[in-house]
């Protein structure tokens, strides 16, 4: 199976989220499960071209293209992603993409994303490759399920393919005026009288994409479920419900190797669930690498978050002393909205040598917390899947999160669920609900033959790509 899988971002070479992780992860999974995979995005200025071996492809160099009034020139990039024999192609366009960050406030950030789509299908043209599936990812690829009913309809090399939309996060709609559909090259009935690119008065490249998508994807179960009503929905959810019988959740998956106990190259002890005991070890660092004082049998709470309203983290304002008058440590690693920023610098400040608050982003103490912490603290207003709640199940590093999203379907409570929890999870949005819960855990902490089976219960579960690419793959096989 033939696959096309276009992303505004991917890891090794942009990433911003967590859609970056999904672009870097899955196309390697669809290759070990047999698919040919060719993945397309643009060459931002921050993209170091030489350390990823990126080189132009000469015949594929200033290919004109007439945009918004423009007339333009792109070229393509190429390169494999690592670990696959999976093609990775640039959209090369400096006047649009050479810029400080992936994405913009500029008011052309439309046709940024009006060219990438664009150039994609005229590059596929270009290559004489016909994709079985075009799998497209949130606002910035939404056009593409309508370009191919519409303006790239004559195309014989489209006339099997078929698109899936997915959805990594509802609030992200790619609005703009209605100026834009001219851009776009687009049919203006398609937007006039509340038609299928309109959506309150502006144009929107994803409910465009909702609505023309063969299937509809989205990153959870339960997500899938929630997007659909009105308080998870952001205004879209009236759209969706229309779609209902082709939207369907897949739990994202993780990096295996990446996030590993047994192999991490980052944390001082490696261990498995057969040697939990070694866990200790890299709690100890964790808190002499963040100048907090190690007690023994005293848990360690650990955030790794961007400090955004979405992630809960106004909940733990009202009651951080009650949690810091438990006998616990606490670390916390993120960045974001200032007003989140200043109240941990002041939690440190207040609780000098047993709260660290590291403000920025630092890939090797992300890792240090998710090995060194007892429980992992993810009180998400929502969350499409999360992907740190894994991380940290895999390391024996018993999550407390709210009951939302991914974070449902991964974590279950333990008292809900006793003898089969992993973790600890509330429903209500609110800091007495996460303080319970908090309690719960660090209750439960000092039971250690309970607490070491969660644990392993944490371990031994299956959240690798290879389990999500099947699902993918059974939703491709759907549309064929």
């Amino acid at each position: 199976m033939k696959v096309a899988f276009l992303t505004s971002e991917c890891f090794p070479y942009v990433k911003t989220g967590g859609l970056g992780d999904v672009a870097g992860a899955l196309p390697k999974a669809l290759y070990q499960s047999g698919c040919e995979v060719k993945v397309f995005l643009p060459l931002y200025g921050g993209i170091k071209v030489q350390d990823h071996g990126i080189k132009r492809i000469d015949e594929f160099s200033n290919i004109s293209v007439h945009l918004a009034g423009k007339d333009l020139n792109f070229s393509v990039f190429h390169t494999t992603l690592p670990g696959a024999e999976v093609e990775v192609y640039f959209i090369d366009c400096p006047y649009y993409y050479h810029r400080n960050l992936p994405y913009t406030n500029d008011s052309d950030e439309d046709e940024r994303f009006l060219l990438f789509q664009n150039a994609s299908l005229m590059t596929l043209q270009r290559l004489k490759w016909a994709p079985d599936v075009i799998h497209c990812n949130d606002w910035q690829t939404g056009l593409i399920p309508v370009y191919l009913k519409t303006n790239y309809a004559w195309d014989r090399l489209f006339g099997e393919s078929r698109s899936l939309l997915s959805i990594h996060n509802i609030g992200y709609q790619g609005r703009f005026p209605e100026s834009t559909v001219a851009k776009s090259g687009l049919d203006r009935n398609l937007y006039l009288n509340a038609g299928p690119l309109e959506f309150h008065s502006t144009f929107s490249f994803l409910k465009s994409g909702i609505m023309y998508a063969d299937k509809i994807s989205t990153v959870s179960p339960t997500y899938a479920r929630e997007i659909q009503t009105e308080e998870y929905g952001a205004g879209m959810d009236g759209v969706l419900r229309s779609r209902s019988n082709d939207l369907i959740g897949i739990l994202n998956g993780i990096d295996i190797d990446l996030w590993n106990p047994a192999k991490d190259k980052f944390i001082k002890s490696q261990y498995t669930a057969e040697t939990l005991e070694m866990k200790e070890e890299n709690k100890k660092n964790l808190l002499e690498r963040v100048n907090i004082e190690y007690a023994e049998n005293q848990p360690v709470l650990g955030i790794v978050s961007r400090l955004a309203g979405q992630k809960g983290i106004n909940l733990l304002q009202p009651i951080i002393n009650h949690i810091m008058s438990l006998p616990v440590r606490f670390v916390v690693l993120g960045s974001g909205e200032e007003q989140y920023e200043q109240f941990l610098s002041a939690a440190e400040s207040s609780f000098e040598g047993r709260f660290c608050a590291y403000l920025g982003y630092n890939n090797e103490l992300s890792h240090l917390i998710t090995a060194g912490a007892d429980i992992f603290l993810m009180p998400s207003r929502y969350e499409p899947c999360g992907l740190n709640q894994m991380y940290s199940l895999r390391y024996g590093t018993v999550p407390v999160v709210r009951k939302t999203g991914g974070l449902a379907d991964t974590v279950m409570d333990y008292h809900e669920y006793y003898e089969k929890g992993n973790g600890f999870s509330f429903n209500e949005y609110s800091s007495a609900a996460l303080l319970s819960t908090i309690q719960r855990a660090v209750d439960i902490y000092y039971q250690k033959d309970i607490w070491s089976g969660i644990q392993r219960r944490g371990m031994l579960e299956d959240f690798s790509w290879k389990k999500s690419a099947e699902k993918y793959l059974d939703v491709y096989k759907s549309l064929m």
